[in-house]
């Protein structure tokens, strides 16, 4: 039982992270019908802009190693603001360069174009950081709380509190402010938004700003639990894009829930058998996908007669 509340405390720490990296493709795609297949990127950004940002408060270089005293509260709230900045700003980047212009053009050239610009986000920390694994002290230090028996330590906690955060703010905000409802007459008609006098464009680009920050937001709370690595993202992303499929891509809060479905199945397969995880999880999206093509908890398109 002891093992079982472990794995359980562990996948929804794990699930909290794809569930915010889910939210941010949700985002996206209920904006713009498309998707930014660089998401894995954005998280590894978020994570490498923290901890380049932690070791230059610190007087060190980027390639140095950063202690449990270089990361104070403050400084990591100081991370925290620098990465959501620049991820924003590379979220606009994004859509400018490699998904408007292929707006109303047949095919999907922007799949291609949003991977493209991951390669090159990832090749450009590559040559600032090195392929070598960063390690970020958690804030709030290693020791170790006991549930039960289970331990779960304090940036786990940190996880799903700032994930629970995320999810009420962007829920209110969708459902009960003006710019949350411009967002859903966007994703629900933006020819019939830009005639009720909305400006569709700020809020594609907002979406954007949005979904990037989302990843480097998931990316700086996952390095103090593993490491900041240039490799790191494209694992998280494809996991956290199942996440979206099982929940409901459509559906924001689908997504959250589907996160941490996923995050707790592996934690649980895992717990039985290691090499598992991956197959249960996949197996999973097509049984999902065969029941309900739509998702758990996504909405049926209309159908026209």
């Amino acid at each position: 039982m002891i093992n079982l509340l472990q794995a359980l405390l562990s996948g929804l720490a794990l699930g909290g992270i794809y569930a915010l990296v889910a939210l941010g493709f949700s985002i996206t795609h209920t904006t713009t019908k498309t998707l930014n297949f660089g998401q894995g990127e954005f998280l590894v950004a978020g994570s490498l802009v923290a901890v380049g940002t932690l070791l230059l408060i610190s007087g060190k270089s980027q390639t140095g190693v950063l202690t449990s005293a270089d990361v104070s509260l403050l400084n990591y709230g100081v991370a925290l603001l620098v990465s959501l900045v620049v991820l924003g700003v590379l979220g606009v980047i994004l859509y400018f360069t490699a998904v408007r212009p292929f707006f109303g053009s047949a095919g999907m050239s922007w799949v291609m174009s949003t991977i493209g610009f991951g390669i090159i986000l990832q090749n450009t920390a590559l040559a600032i950081w090195g392929p070598g694994s960063m390690s970020m002290p958690s804030p709030l230090g290693e020791s170790v709380i006991r549930i039960g028996g289970a331990g779960i330590r304090p940036q786990e906690i940190l996880v799903l509190v700032v994930t629970a955060v995320v999810m009420l703010a962007l829920d209110h905000v969708l459902r009960r402010t003006r710019i949350g409802k411009a967002v859903r007459a966007v994703a629900a008609n933006r020819q019939a938004a830009a005639l009720m006098g909305i400006n569709v464009a700020a809020i594609v680009v907002l979406a954007f700003v949005v979904s990037s920050g989302l990843a480097g937001l998931a990316g700086l709370l996952i390095a103090p639990i593993t490491t900041a690595s240039v490799f790191m993202g494209l694992s998280i992303a494809l996991k956290a894009f199942s996440a979206a499929i099982v929940g409901g891509l459509t559906s924001p809060r689908g997504c959250i829930a589907g996160g941490f479905l996923l995050g707790c199945v592996e934690a649980l397969v895992g717990l039985w058998r290691a090499e598992m995880r991956e197959i249960t999880i996949f197996a999973l999206i097509i049984l999902v996908l065969v029941i309900k093509p739509e998702g758990l908890f996504g909405q049926k398109p209309f159908e026209k007669v």
